[in-house]
């Protein structure tokens, strides 16, 4: 649950159909849930990945720009993809996926920030979700691993 004034952004990548108890507690209280794509089913606010081919996903964009609080969030799956000069378009958040590794980067006031991967393990990496809060004041991302 996000505190007052703050909004709680719940992060999800690379489901690939699998959305594992532990995610969903984690989602619990979210304001928003962004999925950064390879869905492999439907979600809440979702990019189009490399793997979402089927029927279901001609209603997904590959990029999303939301207002959350009083930031712009820019979604893409494959960051190699982005599209936009995140500064120049007002965006102080980009969050993507493909690569299953978690990771937050500030780059020039900008904070990149890839989930991981929540859905079948790939190879040795981690399984995880993520989470961003954005307050009046600040901007905070955070990754969560859900098993080891």
């Amino acid at each position: 649950m996000s505190s007052p004034g703050s909004v709680r952004v719940g992060l999800v990548s690379d489901t690939h159909g699998l959305l594992r108890p532990e995610a969903r507690a984690f989602l619990l209280g979210c304001d928003t849930i962004v999925h950064g794509g390879d869905v492999g089913a439907a979600a809440v606010i979702a990019v189009r990945g490399n793997n979402d081919t089927g029927p279901w996903a001609a209603r997904l964009r590959s990029t999303e720009l939301i207002r959350v609080g009083n930031v712009f969030l820019y979604v893409v799956h494959d960051i190699d993809e982005l599209d936009i000069e995140p500064a120049a378009a007002g965006v102080r958040i980009v969050v993507f996926g493909h690569s299953h590794r978690p990771s937050i980067e500030d780059r020039a006031g900008i904070l990149y920030v890839n989930p991981g991967s929540c859905g079948p393990r790939r190879f040795k990496l981690p399984v995880t979700v993520g989470e961003i809060t954005v307050s009046p004041h600040a901007v905070q991302a955070r990754i969560h691993p859900l098993i080891d």
